[in-house]
């Protein structure tokens, strides 16, 4: 049972209407002392609430009854009924124990997205007690997660309960934690399994292409337009899309974002024609966005867009003693794609052990494919992973920016072109992507600098 406090009758009889379409049933309240008389004598599922009830536009009112509701029933979810001029207020409302927030005018989908996703988050509360990793892999597929670190298992419980659920998730965690396959975890163990998962880096996108990248565009919106194209979010239709980076996005972007997030649907550049966006957003990013946000580069109101559940990854340095897990794992992994039985040396586990890791799993998976490499031996031991460790270390070194004045900018564009396209083994659109920038403008710059990819 759902509801519905408003003093619009027009408002509510709308949306009992909606509601009962979809097989909720509503209960409707004019005032906050009639929505808490209610509260009193009968069970809610979810309540939906607007945010004034008398000729104040300051929203007051609603929050108060937010903390009363909150005050009565904590776990109760509660979504706040708003205008694009109170986005402020909303999200104060988010801070008060909110839900979400939905704004008016809304559409049928939206609205509809909302109440089902804090149902179904309602719905899957935590466990008493922390599954063990096969009670978890039992229930879920967790294939290309490989730890049973409590901090892990507290993660992996978290993703089992909302992954069902359609809400937006925030990964958080330092470079190589695994975000991106905690994300695919998400979309594999969601109803939308069977769509696609579409993953953006946002970082490699520039400012000048995100609408083209994320919405389309038709034929003739700009210049290069030669033809229609789809953008991320067609792409993901009845999936998955991966935001990663999303803390590169900047702030003209950003608004670009949420109103997509806000009214689940978009136009391709060029067109007049809107289409609904039916996809779950995951999104990751190794920055801080409160910080972001309390320095005024990240919005707040996408903020609360994007963490309805937020789960943050502990680094490998926290999590040790999945290490000779992992090592084992990626030592098969780089042992079949060789045609080389490896394994891991006792002795050789506790040196890695012994490691700082900045760049986390995805260093530890270097330096397995390295000293496989370097070394002929089925069971790699210290001398061997040492060696490759050295390797990477003088590497490091060379990849750090050079010193000020001993390089000019187009030696640094056309040092970076040549190094993207070594990352990605001469893929032309991978590299332009990266670059940011479309290929033919990449084709140019190959002239320019004499490049022969």
């Amino acid at each position: 049972m759902i509801l519905l406090v408003d003093d619009d009758p027009s408002i509510t009889a709308s949306l009992s209407l909606l509601l009962k379409q979809a097989g909720h049933p509503s209960r409707c309240a004019a005032t906050p002392a009639e929505a808490l008389e209610r509260l009193g004598r009968e069970r809610f599922g979810l309540i939906l609430q607007d945010m004034n009830f008398s000729r104040q536009t300051t929203g007051e009112e609603g929050l108060e009854l937010l903390r009363q509701i909150k005050a009565r029933q904590p776990h109760l979810p509660v979504i706040l009924i708003t205008a694009w001029g109170s986005i402020e207020l909303a999200v104060r409302g988010m801070k008060a124990g909110a839900a979400d927030f939905i704004t008016k005018p809304w559409t049928h989908e939206q609205l509809l997205h909302a109440v089902q996703t804090a149902l179904g988050l309602a719905s899957a509360r935590p466990a008493e007690r922390t599954p063990t990793r096969e009670e978890l892999d039992s229930r879920c597929d967790f294939t290309h997660i490989v730890g049973q670190d409590p901090k892990l298992m507290k993660i992996l419980e978290v993703v089992a309960r909302v992954s069902p659920t359609d809400a937006s998730v925030l990964i958080t965690g330092e470079s190589g934690t695994g975000k991106d396959e905690v994300a695919r975890a998400i979309h594999c163990n969601s109803r939308r399994r069977d769509g696609p998962f579409v993953e953006v880096n946002l970082g490699g996108i520039s400012s000048t292409l995100f609408e083209s990248e994320m919405f389309g565009h038709v034929k003739g919106a700009f210049t290069d337009a030669r033809a229609d194209r789809q953008g991320r979010f067609a792409l993901a239709e009845g999936g998955t899309i991966f935001l990663d980076e999303i803390g590169d996005l900047d702030l003209g972007c950003q608004v670009k974002l949420l109103r997509v997030l806000q009214d689940r649907r978009f136009e391709a550049l060029g067109s007049s024609q809107s289409r609904a966006a039916d996809v779950r957003v995951v999104s990751a990013t190794n920055r801080n966005l409160t910080e972001m946000v309390e320095r005024g580069a990240f919005r707040e109101d996408l903020l609360y867009r994007l963490n309805l559940i937020a789960v943050h990854l502990p680094p490998l340095r926290e999590r040790t003693g999945d290490i000779p897990l992992l090592a084992a794992h990626f030592a098969r992994q780089v042992g079949e794609v060789y045609g080389r039985k490896l394994a891991i040396g006792e002795a050789a586990c506790g040196w890695l052990q012994g490691l700082e890791w900045p760049g986390n799993i995805r260093e530890l998976k270097q330096l397995i494919e390295r000293a496989a490499l370097l070394s002929n031996r089925e069971v790699l031991e210290v001398e061997d992973l040492a060696l490759a460790q050295q390797m990477q270390s003088e590497e490091r070194k060379e990849e750090r920016l050079p010193p000020p004045g001993s390089m000019t900018i187009e030696e640094m564009e056309q040092a970076m072109i040549r190094r993207c396209l070594g990352a990605y083994a001469g893929n032309i659109s991978k590299a332009a992507e990266a670059l940011g920038l479309s290929r033919a403008a990449l084709y140019r710059r190959f002239e320019k600098y004499g490049i022969r990819p």
